[in-house]
């Protein structure tokens, strides 16, 4: 195509309102930097990048399938043979997903939440709290004064239960505020019920001891087995080695003498279990094993109390910059992720979260108006409101065949609900209810899975899903890649398909990307110009066709076999290296449909 008609077109793009436009890039190369994921203390993280000044969705989703990502306007690709930890791009069909037991187990609880049944707040002053109990457990309070004996034996009251995922949500407290540690499958609370024989080896004083719970010894020897097994031997870190059931209880009293107050319960820590103690006089009668404790007569105005249901709100909008958004990115960063106060900056959350380079396509302006869901093309932040109160942002990108998952941050005080969870759920299914509207979107996109990085793996419990093979761009099922990354963490995921036939093609075409193209455009002689020239001279040095890559120089677009001929060797041979590179990542295809801006 000549540059003129390669004008033409472009213009024509541009003239439909910029709904189409076209995509602008330049090419930033190699980048070395330190990993967040393997802590690395060299610069192992290797990866190719490229500023983008505009992209188009389609372009965006071929970058996507070819192991790119965005952050703002900056997309990169690992350089998968050469980084430290190789991340894979990872997706799911989104009509073929089912739900795990655990994923059930989370959508259960924000339900449950909702309904009004569970609190997630605990770390609240009573007198602040806009939310109730559950009714479950206020049906407990209303039965203590005066309670009779359990049916069963081992009948778990109401009020039990409640104080047990009291526990689980301080636990995970802990773990996000870095108390306690990330990377241990922490167990869960059990709350029981003290009979008479054992409350003077569980406590001292006078109080009537009603509940105990032990988390504190399981939580310690689950660290313990963790770190005998990472190190080999026990570890001799000062603070791990100060770390004891009394320590770890320490740490959860203070919000579950919040939540026993409102129970007519003191709660201390005695010799590592955290005691639940009537506040007031009791009468208890003890009845052979099946005895049931009578809990404490308070003053509590429980049959005032009403369960209130909650709320939830899912607003879909264009990326902007929302300053309610950013406090809670702020907290987020703070508190989960412990970044120091002076690095957070509006600068940089726009940077991240905010810009982006894809162009806008509004749901009346594609060219197949069927082929677009109700909110269009682009990038959108997806906000969770509970009652109004921003719980979570979303940052997706909506693009033709997919929702690409690109950032979640969320309000700490709701870590118990699983929200980051909750959210691939939602964008899950929100993929599912738009393709009626828009045939083409099937796939959610969950961004890079790295098998080397423990903390990475959860993406892959999203099943069916597949990961993009570093070599031939193809998609290979979770299961067949799993045995190849146990053995080394790159490996040429479509290696355990090539005696199939039935990817014999598709396997034999994007190879062929990566073969050496010796020849140039030869139907028109008067138009080769040195590329064509030096690549028929020097065949050896394994180049690829560049002479159809498209460039910018300042205005016009010009194809590089339409370029007039560079006279200094070296500025020629620094292009023609600059342009191999650039088209061995972005490919064949759209290297000549993207416009490569010169610097």
């Amino acid at each position: 195509m000549s540059s003129k008609k390669a004008k033409t077109r472009n213009e024509a793009s541009s003239s439909r309102g910029n709904v189409v436009g076209e995509s602008i890039v330049a090419d930033c190369g190699r980048n070395r930097s330190t990993c967040g994921y393997c802590k690395s203390p060299s610069n192992s993280s290797i990866s190719h990048g490229l500023w983008t000044e505009s992209l188009t969705v389609n372009d965006y989703q071929a970058l996507l399938d070819r192991g790119w990502r965005r952050s703002g306007c900056f997309v990169y690709k690992p350089e998968m043979d050469k980084t430290c930890c190789p991340s894979y791009t990872i997706r799911l069909k989104a009509s073929d997903f089912v739900p795990s037991k655990e994923q059930q187990r989370v959508r259960r609880r924000l339900e449950r939440f909702l309904a009004g049944e569970l609190d997630v707040t605990p770390r609240e002053r009573p007198e602040d709290r806009d939310i109730s109990f559950p009714g479950d457990v206020l049906e407990s309070v209303r039965k203590i004064p005066g309670a009779a004996k359990s049916e069963q034996k081992n009948e778990v009251e109401p009020i039990m239960k409640y104080l047990s995922e009291q526990i689980d949500n301080e636990v995970q407290r802990c773990i996000q505020s870095g108390e306690l540690p990330s990377n241990i499958q922490m167990p869960k609370a059990s709350v029981k019920k003290v009979i008479s024989a054992k409350r003077k080896k569980l406590a001292e004083g006078s109080e009537e001891l009603l509940y105990t719970c032990n988390i504190a010894f399981p939580i310690v020897a689950a660290i313990k087995r963790t770190l005998t097994s990472e190190k080999g031997e026990r570890n001799n870190n000062a603070e791990e080695d100060r770390l004891s059931p009394e320590t770890v209880s320490e740490k959860l009293l203070s919000a579950m003498n919040k939540v026993g107050e409102f129970f007519g319960l003191s709660t201390k820590v005695c010799k590592g279990h955290i005691n639940f103690f009537s506040a007031t006089q009791v009468t208890c009668s003890d009845r052979d094993e099946s005895e049931s404790h009578c809990a404490t007569t308070t003053k509590s105005s429980s049959n005032n109390l009403q369960v209130r249901k909650r709320k939830l709100e899912i607003h879909l909008k264009r990326s902007s910059f929302d300053p309610e958004e950013y406090e809670l990115y702020k907290r987020y960063q703070l508190r989960v992720h412990n970044d120091k106060p002076e690095s957070i900056s509006e600068t940089s959350y726009k940077r991240f979260l905010v810009d982006t380079p894809l162009i806008e396509v509004p749901p009346s302006g594609y060219d197949d108006e069927k082929k677009v869901p109700p909110c269009g093309f682009g990038s959108f932040h997806q906000q969770y409101r509970v009652d109004d109160r921003l719980i979570a942002v979303g940052v997706i990108d909506i693009l033709p065949k997919c929702l690409s998952s690109k950032y979640l941050f969320w309000d700490p005080d709701f870590a118990s609900l699983s929200l980051g969870n909750y959210s691939a759920l939602q964008e899950i299914n929100w993929v599912q209810q738009n393709q009626a509207q828009c045939s083409t979107l099937e796939y959610y996109y969950l961004g890079y899975y790295i098998h080397s990085c423990y903390k990475m793996r959860y993406k892959a419990a999203y099943r069916p899903s597949e990961l993009l093979c570093p070599l031939h761009y193809q998609w290979v099922p979770f299961e067949a890649a799993k045995p190849l990354l146990d053995k080394k963490p790159y490996s040429i995921l479509s290696d355990f398909s090539l005696a199939s036939s039935s990817s014999s093609e598709t396997l034999a075409e994007s190879t062929s990307e990566h073969e050496d193209m010796k020849q140039g455009d030869t139907s028109d002689d008067d138009e080769m110009n040195y590329f064509d020239v030096d690549l028929e001279l020097d065949s050896s040095r394994n180049h690829s066709d560049i002479t159809n890559i498209l460039i910018s120089l300042g205005g016009p677009r010009l194809r590089v076999k339409d370029l007039p001929r560079i006279k200094n060797p070296v500025v020629r041979k620094q292009l023609e290296s600059m342009l191999i590179n650039y088209r061995k990542v972005v490919g064949a295809e759209l290297s000549e449909r993207m416009v490569y801006e010169l610097r």
